[in-house]
């Protein structure tokens, strides 16, 4: 009879270590990791196009846009995780560490078709425990989809953008066409 193979639990600081040392980037989820996968061409140009236009965007400002290798830590309801986002920005003047945020303002997930249900549900569920996210945005890859969470005064808004609309980042003050989004895999999408 084949046994599971044993789970063993780490702490923050050997996690955080371990992953200075990796090729492969790892998540933490209160005392595991979990190894991540390689992203296709399209989640690539997706993520970007968003952190360049944000970067462009934020140019001169206090906030800094992070892309896919800037964890965030999320430390709420006796849960301690670490997520690798596609997209990230924060404004904190003093982050608590040079590998990770904790107090971004906004966070963009690109959805693949195996990370798409934890992308809209646990890390939802994560993203909006941070008190100082303001929008968390999921864009789909293989489709033209994206989705704002917006968190103000404790309630969570969704608005869906499709083909033709504005996407309104008010956390940092942009607005982004839905077309410009996927303006580099356009052919090769379904609406």
């Amino acid at each position: 009879m084949a046994l599971a193979p044993e789970k063993i639990q780490i702490s923050i600081t050997e996690y955080l270590e371990g992953e200075k040392h990796t090729d492969v980037k790892h998540e933490y989820d209160n005392g595991f990791v979990v190894a991540m996968v390689g992203a296709s061409r399209s989640h690539n140009l997706i993520a970007l196009t968003l952190a360049t236009e944000l970067k462009r965007h934020l140019k001169g400002k206090p906030c800094r846009t992070y892309i896919s290798d800037m964890k965030v830590r999320i430390h709420a309801k006796g849960s301690d995780l670490f997520y690798y986002p596609d997209v990230m920005v924060s404004c904190d003047d003093q982050p608590p560490s040079d590998y990770y945020e904790d107090k971004p303002i906004l966070i963009i997930e690109v959805l693949s078709p195996t990370t798409e249900t934890r992308d809209k549900l646990e890390k939802l569920s994560a993203y909006i425990n941070i008190p100082s996210v303001k929008q968390y945005l999921t864009v789909a890859q293989d489709r033209v989809e994206v989705h704002c969470y917006s968190m103000t005064d404790g309630s969570t808004q969704l608005i869906q953008y499709q083909d033709g609309d504005t996407v309104e980042l008010s956390s940092v003050g942009l607005s982004l066409s839905v077309k410009d989004i996927y303006s580099d895999i356009a052919g090769k999408l379904s609406s």
